[in-house]
């Protein structure tokens, strides 16, 4: 019965280490969607049409989910 409330308990929780990613993760979004850092994007430069700062806050959107997904993906295995 113990061990069986230790999986659940395992399943419920995430890993420190795996939480402590996404939090650095969630402070690196905070600082690269910061006005400061975004209108360095902010020029008359455009790629396919589209505005630089677009490109950028799009980019970085993409590759942040994509480092959320390895990360649980890490924890679900």
């Amino acid at each position: 019965m113990l061990s069986f409330i230790n999986y659940l308990l395992s399943k419920l929780f995430m890993k420190k280490r795996h939480e402590q990613k996404l939090i650095i993760l969630s402070v690196g979004l905070m600082i690269a969607f910061s006005i400061p850092i975004s209108l360095l994007f902010n020029s008359e430069r455009e790629v396919l049409g589209y505005p630089m700062i677009l490109i950028y806050l799009f980019a970085v959107w993409m590759i942040s989910i994509i480092i959320s997904f390895v990360i649980v993906k890490r924890y679900d295995e």
